[in-house]
């Protein structure tokens, strides 16, 4: 299968080297920046550099493959998507952006190729962990979905570190969110909703964000009473970014908002992964819970560093892409990502990512399902369980 791959950057460099390593896909990775594409090609990946404004050039890029692997910034999802549906071929994409995934959708309406956005974390595997869980409810009360990609060591005042895109970063902190509240879907508003909660010892809170839901608000509308996500942060986060997108209104200004971080918040490749998902509701007359965990840490592996976020978001779209491309997705319209089963990724050779391994250099860490229940609730065990770690 011939893969245009679009971004070079630290996702696109690890969605590289998983498919061009594995050779069952013939690779084409195309950036604006060249020297972005040096990595690429020292692996061995066909690189080319490429004007993605340009309407007609980008077109004719994607149809030299049999499918597109969008990893720019996500204002470049309807450009990419719309270019793809004009050369006739498959798309995928990693988008948090509600309002590119809603474009999405009506282009692969009577499409003769896939759609399927939001192939990354989240929204992405997180919604096909929530979905699997909640196939065990006769009735569901409610849904948490709680995601963190944080540094491992945080020292600095906001307690963060760059670990992905600052465009993704703002996006999802300046844009409404979507929520199931009281069996009504509904626009709730980015950084409220703070909550608090501990895990493995370590204190986090959680607060609304966009795009992290998918389209589980609409495949779940009439069975969930409440459904949200929101991200996961260290305590105090909130009320500082909270500060300078409101107070000093840099939500007016994103491109400023954008500069100031870059500057002054470093990155890191030293990160976790923090995936939580609790499901509430009936099941044969009994009031359940049901809980999802996992924890992945940075780690190296065939001599190669890779951040937790560069190995969730690639195993990620380079299972869905696998899946589709052994006939187990619908090979044509709109893919949801809660069609791909839970047990189906985490049995594939890019999905086993999420499945349950220490990292190499840290034997103690684990990712892991925990069996947690609330106060006054039962935990029960469903078959088959996600995966025991």
């Amino acid at each position: 299968m011939k893969i245009v791959l679009l971004g070079a950057g630290h996702i696109g460099l690890a969605i590289a080297r998983r498919l061009h390593g594995c050779g069952d896909y013939e690779v084409l990775a195309a950036d604006r920046d060249a020297a972005a594409l040096a990595p690429l090609a020292q692996l061995g990946v066909a690189t080319e550099c490429a004007d993605f404004s340009d309407a007609a050039c980008l077109q004719a890029l994607l149809a030299r493959g049999d499918a597109v692997v969008n990893a720019l910034p996500w204002h470049m999802a309807i450009t990419v998507a719309e270019a793809a549906r004009a050369a006739g071929v498959h798309y995928f994409d990693l988008t948090e952006d509600v309002q590119a995934t809603r474009r999405i959708m009506q282009l692969a309406q009577d499409a003769g190729s896939a759609f399927m956005p939001q192939c990354g974390l989240a929204p992405g595997f997180i919604g096909i962990a929530a979905h699997h869980l909640a196939q065990e409810f006769d009735d569901i009360a409610e849904i948490k979905m709680r995601v963190g990609a944080l540094p491992e060591f945080p020292t600095n005042e906001i307690k963060y570190n760059l670990t992905w895109s600052v465009d993704g970063l703002v996006n999802e902190y300046c844009h409404p969110c979507e929520a199931i509240r009281d069996g009504r879907l509904q626009e709730v508003q980015p950084l409220e909703g703070l909550e608090h909660f501990s895990l493995d010892g370590v204190e986090y809170e959680a607060f609304n964000t966009s795009g992290g839901l998918g389209t589980l608000c609409t495949t779940l509308a009439g069975r969930a009473a409440n459904l949200d996500y929101k991200s996961v942060r260290y305590p105090g986060h909130r009320d500082l970014l909270r500060f300078l997108l409101e107070g000093l209104r840099l939500k007016e200004q994103p491109a400023l908002l954008k500069d100031i971080l870059r500057h002054a918040v470093p990155a890191t490749m030293q990160d976790v992964v923090l995936v939580f998902v609790t499901v509430s509701g009936h099941r044969n007359g009994q009031y359940l819970q049901r809980v999802f965990s996992r924890k992945v840490f940075a780690h190296e592996a065939d001599g190669v560093h890779e951040s937790a976020i560069q190995i969730t978001t690639a195993a990620s779209v380079c299972a869905a892409l696998d899946l589709f491309a052994a006939g187990r997705l619908p090979q044509r319209g709109f893919i949801r990502q809660e069609q791909i089963a839970l047990p189906d990724l985490l049995g594939n050779r890019f999905g086993r990512a999420y499945a349950g391994e220490a990292a190499p250099e840290h034997p103690a860490r684990r990712s892991y399902t925990a069996p947690i229940a609330s106060q006054g609730e039962q935990h029960d065990s469903p078959s088959p369980q996600p995966l025991a770690a």
